[in-house]
């Protein structure tokens, strides 16, 4: 096949072969019989050699057109075990594909067209194979069903893999290419969007994987909890030699999850009513709640912070709904310190307390409360903080409990149940054997933490934690911006920034207001984010804004989009791309009469094909909505458009879990079922490794076997105890190829 014609026609018969056919028919007379061509034997033997040569190259052209019709209907399996994902510390594995260009939109409008359809239809067997299934099954004869449907190579029946799409998105390029995102480019954040069970677990598992075995500070928060993502993050981190620092927070399981205080660290005590009121609607009439909310947050934390004590959730809650008690507690400990006869006079003016003489903004109060307020009046202390709780209890209590209300509701989703053991961390209970970790621990000792949030149980409580680890992260970069990731500890301050791969599974159900500042100015303290969500729509929803999900939106410059359903969400990538110019062909057919009877001419007529340019869309919305499951169109780099298909899991030796992790998974696995197992549509059956039996299920350890260490800072884990199958989605390898 001749290059350089403006039309490329890939999708034809091969018609090469018969050239090739015709080379090595002449090649072997030149060599057998050169009589029979008039050639004397040394001529022959040129000639032949002549012919081969020619056969060669009209045979990599034929090649070249057959390969492109097979990859049109089948694309070659692409399988990979996590230990061959390709780790670099200059560039991101994404996966293998090619760079899409002008060559590849003609190729896709020219399979598009009617006429180019023959070439991509299966073949008569095929079809006939599928349509005998549903008469044999009836027939009662599965076996036969079985071995029509056997997924081998040998079988030239075998159906097409279950991922849908339209295969011709990645077959218009035969020669794959690793693809790679420079590392520089992540802290430009990456949005990845996809629809449910299209592929968006799978890739956030070959680059979770990259990221624990470069040694890098990964953070997943995962809203529904999926037991195969948090499991290869185990099995990575041991295999890197970063199991001791690797952590599991999960809502659904507290009494095996590590603890978390979300307000229990902070550079400015202020930083602990942001977080909390930052989580309150800001919208009309409640923006004024809002900031009465944060008052009150702020005064009750200075009070906890000046006595000593750590801020919790659960201390919070407590003072705001009795701050009676806070008020005592903070008066006899700052009192004394002006006033050495303080606490007596107190005491004598309660004594004497007459209720038809106290204010009325006063009754309700404890009657210590109301003593208190009396002495500070007659005698004026100069302590901010016991001013702030002096104004706090002169309100009204109807009208204190009234412009609290909107607070209520989220600390007791913060602190009902088992929850409060997890957020409000007892730091004095040595028999409590949890881990407790906080942000700038897990920066400092670059650590490894899944947070599964248990979503699907209680939606509420969920979004509640998650916006509280974001605000929580939000400060903690700031405090890193400022003073690096060393201030406060011994020794040289080397204040190196370390990249922090912060990955959001459907993170659409956990963004706040307390994002945004994430995203746009994260990247100066090391934060990476890689958000992963279905639709446009669900962030605006979120938001209740337009105008700031285009602001999230825009601090992503890397953009990862697999099948979606929305339309808008596709033109997200579409209406960045350029217009290009492709060739159609027309065929032209002419006739006209001869009106001139003295000529012998009575018509002429003519034929022919006519080459034209039409300006069409690089890609369109359509095609983003067609992809294949495991599929994706990237836009990386300012701009640059990349086709790429993630490879399907292998199965791998079986890895030591301890039995805290592999109880959670295992009770993951039996009510959530979220796992993208997208390349099979069958549950798979137990795997065998290394012709070992299949693993049974684990058994929960109990503590005698997996001894925890009391918390310091980041404990080591516990010694594995139990042994599961390395990854469920290495089960389903043989499934067959990622692409139809």
């Amino acid at each position: 096949m001749a290059t350089g014609h403006p039309i490329e026609s890939l999708l034809r018969p091969a018609v090469e072969v018969y050239t090739v056919a015709a080379c090595a028919a002449c090649a072997v007379v030149c060599v057998t019989a050169p009589w029979m061509l008039a050639l004397a034997p040394s001529i022959g033997y040129g000639m032949a050699g002549a012919f081969i040569a020619f056969g060669l190259m009209r045979s990599n052209q034929a090649w070249r057109v057959l390969r492109y019709r097979r990859n049109m209907k089948r694309l070659p399996r692409f399988a990979m075990a996590s230990r061959q994902i390709p780790v670099s510390h200059r560039s991101l594995w994404l996966g293998k594909g090619f760079r899409w260009q002008v060559q590849h939109t003609r190729r896709l409008y020219e399979a598009q067209q009617p006429e180019a359809q023959p070439s991509l239809r299966p073949g008569r067997l095929f079809r006939a194979a599928r349509a005998l299934e549903a008469p044999l099954e009836r027939w009662h004869m599965p076996w036969l069903v079985d071995a029509l449907r056997w997924d081998s190579p040998i079988n030239p029946v075998r159906p097409r893999p279950p991922v849908g799409g339209d295969p011709t998105l990645h077959a218009v390029e035969w020669r794959e290419t690793d693809i790679y995102l420079p590392l520089a480019e992540r802290v430009a954040h990456t949005l990845v969007q996809g629809t449910t069970r299209v592929g968006k677990t799978r890739l956030a598992e070959v680059l979770v994987t990259q990221d624990i075995r470069r040694g890098d500070i990964t953070i997943v928060i995962d809203p529904k909890g999926d037991a195969d993502l948090m499991m290869r993050m185990y099995v990575e981190a041991e295999r890197a030699g970063r199991g001791d620092v690797f952590r599991v927070f999960h809502l659904g399981y507290p009494e095996l999850s590590a603890r978390y205080n979300a307000v229990g660290r902070f550079s400015r005590i202020s930083e602990v009513a942001t977080r909390l009121s930052g989580q309150l609607s800001g919208e009309g009439n409640s923006a004024a709640f809002r900031e009465f909310a944060w008052r009150f947050v702020n005064i009750v934390a200075r009070a906890r912070h000046a006595l000593g004590q750590r801020p919790s959730y659960e201390q919070i809650l407590a003072d705001v709904v009795s701050i009676d008690e806070l008020m005592i507690e903070y008066a006899q400990h700052a009192l004394p310190g002006h006033d050495d006869n303080a606490w007596p006079q107190i005491i004598k003016i309660e004594n004497a307390l007459n209720p038809k003489t106290i204010p009325r903004n006063m009754q309700g109060r404890d009657n210590r409360v109301v003593a208190i307020e009396m002495y500070l009046q007659r005698n004026k202390i100069g302590d901010p903080v016991l001013a702030g709780l002096r104004s706090a209890v002169r309100y009204d209590k109807t009208y204190f409990d009234k412009i609290v209300a909107s607070l209520l509701p989220l600390l007791e989703k913060l602190t009902t149940g088992q929850t409060a053991e997890l957020l409000s961390p007892d730091y004095q209970n040595i028999d409590d054997e949890r881990p407790i970790f906080d942000w700038m621990q897990v920066i400092r000792q670059q650590g490894i933490v899944y947070v599964g949030l248990d979503a699907l149980s209680d939606f509420e409580v969920a979004q509640a934690v998650g916006n509280s680890m974001f605000a929580d992260l939000v400060s903690v970069a700031g405090e890193i911006y400022k003073r690096g990731v060393d201030d406060g500890l011994p020794g040289p301050k080397l204040n190196q920034k370390r990249p922090i791969n912060l990955h959001c599974d459907e993170f659409n159900e956990l963004i706040g207001d307390e994002f945004i500042p994430l995203i746009n100015k994260g990247g100066g303290a090391g934060i990476q984010v890689t958000a992963y969500t279905q639709t446009l729509s669900d962030i605006e929803a979120r938001l209740g804004n337009a105008a700031k999900s285009r602001q999230v939106i825009g601090n992503f410059n890397n953009i990862i989009m697999l099948r979606v359903r929305e339309e808008s969400t596709a033109e997200l990538l579409t209406r960045q791309l350029r217009k290009v110019m492709v060739h159609q062909r027309m065929l032209v057919s002419m006739s006209s009469d001869n009106s001139d009877v003295d000529t012998d001419t009575d018509f002429s007529s003519s034929g022919g094909d006519r080459v034209s340019t039409v300006q069409v869309p690089m890609i369109e919305a359509a095609d983003v909505v067609s992809l294949p499951k495991g599929q994706a169109f990237a836009l990386l780099e300012g701009g640059q458009l990349h086709k790429i298909r993630m490879p399907l899991p292998k199965p791998e030796d079986a890895a030591e879990m301890p039995g805290d992790i592999s109880e959670i998974a295992e009770h993951m696995r039996e009510r959530y079922h979220t796992s993208d197992h997208w390349w099979t549509s069958v549950a798979p059956p137990p795997v065998s490794i290394d012709g070992a039996p299949p693993a049974p299920a684990p058994v929960a350890a109990t503590q005698a076997e997996t001894p925890r260490p009391i918390n310091s800072g980041l404990p080591q884990l516990p010694t594995p105890s139990s042994t599961v199958s390395g990854w469920a989605g290495d089960d389903l390898h043989d499934s067959a190829v990622a692409d139809d």
